[in-house]
C-alpha cells in the first residue's frame, strides 16, 4: 500500500509540473506572437531642426519640414508640408509651430505630436494595440542629458518595445560609408538646420569635437537682416531659405554661377510690396562671417585633437554634410583656408538617416554606439 500510494504521489507530481511546464510554454508561445503581432514593425528616425526623415531598414519612408500648425481648439491641423505651406501666413486662430530649435526640442507637445502624426501617416493601418519593435533617433553629440531625456520621452508616446539614441555625427559617418570602427581618424563636419557639429570620430567614438549654433537658421536670419538693413525691406524666413537655396554662395567668384533671384518682400517705410534683384556674390559676403565662424571652429577642433589622428586627418581629408554643404564654393573654400582636402557628401540631407537606417538593421553591430 505505501509502495502504490508513493507511486501515485510521484505521477501526481509529475503531472503538476507538466501542466506548469505546458502553462508556461504556451504563454512563451503566446506572448512570443503577440509581440510579432502588435510590434512588427521598427523604424528609424532623424528629427532634424527644419526637416524629419523616418526610414526603415530599407531606406526613408517619409521626409517632411518639421512644422505643425494647430487650430483654436489645440487639435492638429497641419503638419510636415502642409504646415510649412502655411508658416508665416495664419491668421489668429491658427498656431504654427516650428517644435524644435538649435539642433534640440524646444516645444515638447508639439514636437511629441508632430512625431505622432508624421508616424500615423506612414504606418497608417495600425490600430490602439499596435506598437513598433526598435525605434532609433539620432540626437546631436552636444545634446545634454536633459535635452537627451525630452527626446526619449517624446519617443516613447509612439508604444514601442525599445528605443535607442544614436549620436548624428556617428549617423552621419555611417551614412557616408564610413568606417567608424577603424581606429583611424576621421574628421566628419556636419552643417545642419539648428547646429554645426565638427567631431574626430575613432573607434566608434568621438575623439574631439566643436559644436556651434551657427546653421541653416542662422544663414536664413542674416539674409532677412540684411534686407532690412541694407534695403529697408522686410522678407519672411521662408523668402530667406529660398535665396540661400537658389543663389546661395560662400564665395564671390564661382565658375558656373547661378542666375540672379528676384525676391518679393514688403517697404518698410510705406508698407508697400517691393520686388528687389540678388546675386550670389552678394549673398557670399552676407554669410562671410557665419562661414568664418564655422572655420575657426574646424580649427579649433584640430588644434584639440590627438597628434596620431590628426596624422590620419591630414591623409583621409575633411568629410562634409548637412544642407549646409551645399553651399556653392564652400569645398574649394575649405581646401583653400584649411589646407586639407574636402569630400562632398552625395546626399547630404540623408547621412543621418541612412546611417540610423543601417543601426537599425543590425542593432547587435553598433551597440557601441546605440545610448
Amino acid at each position: 500500500m505505501k509502495v502504490t500510494a508513493l507511486a501515485d504521489a510521484k505521477s501526481a507530481r509529475r503531472k503538476f509540473f507538466c501542466r506548469i511546464l505546458g502553462y508556461s510554454a504556451f504563454c512563451f508561445t503566446f506572448g512570443h506572437i503577440m509581440l510579432k503581432l502588435f510590434h512588427n514593425h521598427s523604424f528609424a528616425i532623424d528629427l532634424g531642426n527644419n526637416n524629419t526623415i523616418i526610414s526603415d531598414q530599407s531606406g526613408p519612408l517619409l521626409a517632411q519640414p518639421s512644422y505643425i500648425v494647430f487650430n483654436a481648439a489645440h487639435n492638429v491641423k497641419a503638419v510636415g508640408d502642409h504646415a510649412y505651406a502655411m508658416f508665416e501666413k495664419t491668421h489668429e486662430e491658427l498656431k504654427p509651430v516650428k517644435p524644435l530649435k538649435g539642433g534640440v526640442i524646444a516645444d515638447y507637445e508639439s514636437a511629441t505630436r508632430m512625431i505622432q502624426e508624421m508616424v500615423k501617416q506612414v504606418y497608417r493601418k495600425r490600430n490602439f494595440l499596435s506598437g513598433f519593435g526598435h525605434v532609433i533617433s539620432g540626437v546631436p553629440y552636444s545634446t545634454t542629458e536633459v535635452e537627451r531625456r525630452a527626446l526619449r520621452d517624446a519617443l516613447e508616446q509612439v508604444n514601442s518595445k525599445k528605443s535607442h539614441l544614436v549620436f548624428e555625427p556617428l549617423a552621419a559617418a555611417l551614412g557616408m560609408g564610413l568606417n567608424i570602427q577603424q581606429p583611424e581618424g576621421k574628421l566628419v563636419i556636419d552643417i545642419g538646420g539648428g547646429i554645426t557639429e565638427i567631431v574626430v570620430i575613432s573607434l566608434s567614438g568621438i575623439a574631439a569635437f566643436q559644436s556651434i549654433k551657427v546653421a541653416g537658421d542662422t544663414f536664413d536670419e542674416t539674409i532677412q537682416d540684411h534686407f532690412r538693413k541694407a534695403y529697408n525691406m522686410a522678407i519672411g524666413l521662408k523668402t530667406a531659405e529660398q535665396v540661400k537655396i537658389q543663389v546661395g554662395a560662400v564665395s564671390d567668384k564661382l565658375p558656373v554661377a547661378p542666375e540672379p533671384m528676384m525676391v518679393k518682400g514688403k517697404d518698410m517705410i510705406t508698407g508697400i510690396p517691393v520686388t528687389r534683384k540678388i546675386g550670389y556674390a552678394e549673398v557670399a559676403r552676407v554669410l562671410e562671417r557665419s562661414i568664418a565662424q564655422i572655420e575657426t571652429a574646424i580649427i579649433q577642433t584640430l588644434e584639440t585633437c590627438p597628434p596620431e589622428l590628426a596624422a590620419d586627418i591630414s591623409e583621409t581629408g575633411i568629410h562634409l554634410t548637412g544642407g549646409g554643404s551645399m553651399f556653392r564654393g564652400i569645398k574649394e573654400r575649405f581646401e583653400r583656408n584649411i589646407k586639407l582636402p574636402v569630400h562632398l557628401d552625395s546626399t547630404p540631407l540623408k547621412s543621418v538617416s541612412k546611417g540610423i537606417s543601417q543601426a537599425l538593421a543590425a542593432p547587435q553591430n553598433f551597440r557601441s554606439i546605440l545610448i
